[in-house]
């Protein structure tokens, strides 16, 4: 009893502060997981698995909000799915510490780049679609690559599409993070979870406890976040992103 607690209260935790920041459930709940005894592939397979429940809370708030961007919805499938898929048959060409490192400083990059431009996601630019149609080829290319690191190296991605929702797409933080909590939590991460369950072992009584937490931290931290300003928000998402930058860069010597 005391074990499932202690691993709900872990799940409710990274899966709330994850949806607050836009991402980096991984960089939270991974470790504690290998930290609480579970071999490393086990324990992957594992939160891939329970990574889906944060897309589905972060769903019934959006449905309800009815605040979703088609668009976005349609490139992020088209465009990013794929790149899951493939970099889910690549993770085994990539040396994993050159990865980790490499993910590492993008995201401590990705961080200092939204601290520098204080104005960042502060606004909603609903028209940069409809105004850059020649520019959507370059949007999608990217968020196609970040597709595949997140099929291959699982972890931090989903900062970075937050951050290039909001930088080349126009949309402020609050409805980036929507949108990146709903479609990279369920679809993109389904496609992980399903390729690691394929080919590795999943710890599925700790799957039972992780997921409604999981759910349940999504949707409270997207209701935390239509509760402050996107200025917090912005700051939330530099402080994850700062940390995951360091914890990857640091994974592979510990």
């Amino acid at each position: 009893m005391f074990e499932s607690l202690q691993l709900f209260g872990i799940g409710l935790a990274a899966n709330t502060l994850s949806a607050l920041a836009g991402g980096g459930t991984g960089l939270l709940q991974l470790p504690l997981l290998i930290w609480l005894g579970l071999p490393f592939s086990v324990a992957l397979a594992t939160h891939k698995v329970t990574t889906v429940a944060m897309g589905t809370g972060a769903l019934f708030y959006a449905l309800k909000k009815k605040n979703l961007n088609f668009h976005i919805i349609l490139l992020l499938f088209g465009a990013g799915l794929p790149g899951v898929l493939l970099g889910a048959k690549m993770v085994l060409l990539i040396p994993e510490t050159i990865g980790l490192i490499s993910l590492g400083l993008l995201n401590i990059a990705i961080a200092c780049y939204s601290i520098a431009d204080k104005n960042l996601g502060q606004t909603i630019a609903p028209a940069t679609l409809n105004n850059r149609p020649k520019s959507i080829g370059l949007g999608a290319l990217v968020l196609f690559l970040i597709g595949i690191i997140n099929g291959s190296l699982t972890s931090g991605t989903g900062l970075m599409v937050t951050l290039w929702l909001v930088r080349w797409f126009g949309l402020d933080y609050r409805l980036a993070i929507q949108h990146t909590l709903v479609i990279v939590g369920i679809f993109w991460n389904a496609a992980g979870a399903i390729t690691l369950t394929l080919y590795g072992e999943v710890n599925w009584q700790w799957v039972a406890v992780l997921f409604p937490a999981a759910a349940l931290g999504s949707w409270l931290g997207v209701y935390i976040g239509s509760r402050i300003s996107n200025q917090h928000i912005k700051r939330l998402f530099e402080v994850s992103a700062l940390i995951a930058g360091a914890q990857l860069i640091m994974q592979p010597f510990y």
